[in-house]
């Protein structure tokens, strides 16, 4: 098994240095702090929704029950 992450594929350190500049010299360094807590705030806003999803599929089998009980 090896020691790459999945998306980055045979990215050695150098292309990543160079698209982090290219990405520094596109948005500037003002504007990538913003993008970030952006992107922060829509992974926190996507595990949320999966934590209610789940919570809501767990609470189905205890309704059935407490229906199938009556």
């Amino acid at each position: 098994m090896t020691n790459q992450l999945l998306f980055l594929g045979n990215m050695g350190g150098q292309e990543i240095l160079i698209i982090a500049l290219i990405i520094l010299l596109l948005f500037g360094g003002k504007k990538i702090p913003e993008l970030m807590r952006g992107l922060g705030k829509g992974v926190s806003q996507f595990k949320k929704g999966m934590n209610d999803i789940e919570q809501e599929i767990n609470a189905e089998p205890k309704k059935n029950e407490e229906i199938q009980n009556k």
